[in-house]
């Protein structure tokens, strides 16, 4: 295989990952288990709530770290860093 080809296959395999995830933090947390979650509390509020306000927004920041990450040592990996 060639170099370009290995290296779309490993950031499709981070892409198949951290999008689960994605939606996983999106939609399954904050929506899907908001009753649930809103028996617990977290700085006086519905954990549920706090969720769907801030947990996800944190969330999504972390994955975008993560896949920073992830694309500069495949970068370094495949020498296409600059």
């Amino acid at each position: 295989m060639k170099n370009e080809e290995l290296y779309w296959k490993s950031n499709l395999k981070y892409l198949f990952i951290l999008i689960p995830i994605w939606f996983i933090i999106a939609i399954v947390v904050p929506i899907i288990l908001a009753d649930w979650l809103n028996q617990f509390r977290l700085g006086g509020f519905p954990l549920g709530f706090w969720f769907a306000m801030q947990g996800s927004l944190i969330g999504f920041i972390i994955l975008i770290f993560i896949y920073v990450r992830l694309m500069n040592r495949l970068d370094k990996k495949h020498h296409l860093n600059k």
